[in-house]
Order: C-alpha cells, then structure tokens, then sequence
C-alpha cells in the first residue's frame, strides 16, 4: 500500500466500495493527481481532450471558462485569450 496517501482515506474508500486498499490507494491517487493539476495543467488536457471528440475551439472555450468555475483551484477569470496562451503558447 502506497503511504503517500492519506491512509484514512484509502480505508475510507476502501470500505465505502468494497474495493481491497491497494485498489483504493490507487483510486486515491488518482484522484488526488486529478485535482491536483494546476490551471494551466487542466486548460492544456482538458483542451486536448475535447479537440479529440472533434469540438471547435469556438466551443471549446466558453466551455473550459466555465468549468474553471467549478474546479477545486480557484481560478480567476480567464479570457479565451488567455486560454488560447495557454494551450498554444
């Protein structure tokens, strides 16, 4: 079992779901990594992702605005420039 983690959590989870504790340390990982990324992290992935479900960067945009709204990191208020910087530098 990986200790990086917060053991309480991987036994949380663990019990939660049924899930043996290396399972869960991994889904702990994994989700710790998820929200973990920075600002610039999430715009570049998030932007590669949608582009190979064959978005437009004219969806693409106003879409990641708004999620950057709801995600753990408080990002400010991005322009789709600024966005745009981000993916493109």
């Amino acid at each position: 079992m990986d200790d990086s983690y917060p053991q309480d959590l991987v036994r949380h989870v663990a019990l939660s779901t049924g899930l043996d504790e290396a399972t869960a340390s991994r889904v702990v990982a994994d989700v710790m990594a998820y929200f973990g990324q920075t600002v610039e992290e999430y715009v570049i992935n998030r932007h590669e992702d949608l582009k190979n479900r064959n978005r437009r960067n004219d969806d693409i945009w106003p879409l990641i605005m708004d999620e950057l709204k709801t995600r753990r990191f408080q990002a400010g208020e991005l322009s789709e420039r600024q966005l745009r910087r981000m993916v493109y530098g």
